[in-house]
């Protein structure tokens, strides 16, 4: 159906592949790493390998994942909206407001200029904010 309650959960449903690929090579990778195995040798539970070692070696590639992922789903969902399918006037969507503004590009192209450079850089500015937060978060950084 249209709507972007049906968007949400059908790019969530088509974008959760990702994150599980991603997470179970990283963890994969990161168990086999000697302090994760020091730590299992030392008798260390689980639990506390998973949160003190595993998962913080493991966040910044999820936020990655999790940012490119973002900006992919507003630029689908503008292009679903673009095509008629997604969010129904008067709820304002970009790619809705491409689309009307079409017709009226050699006359006034500020009206598809505006929505299109704010979606290009809403996209650019969620890449940027998890690229920060790799850094920021990412424990081979910290000193």
């Amino acid at each position: 159906g249209l709507g972007l309650r049906n968007i949400i959960i059908s790019l969530s449903a088509a974008g959760w592949v990702v994150y599980a690929r991603v997470v179970r090579g990283e963890v994969l990778s990161v168990k086999q790493r000697d302090f994760v195995q020091a730590a299992a040798a030392l008798g260390t539970s689980r639990v506390r390998i998973l949160f003190r070692h595993i998962l913080p070696n493991v966040a910044p590639s999820i936020i990655i994942v999790a940012s490119l992922q973002f900006s992919q789903f507003i630029v689908a969902e503008a292009a679903i909206s673009f095509l008629g399918f997604g969010v129904q006037p008067p709820t304002p969507a970009w790619g809705s407001m491409l689309s009307e503004s079409r017709d009226f590009l050699y006359v006034a192209w500020w009206l598809a200029a505006f929505p299109g450079a704010a979606l290009a850089l809403t996209a650019l500015g969620v890449n940027l904010v998890g690229d920060w937060l790799r850094d920021v978060l990412d424990p081979k950084f910290q000193v």
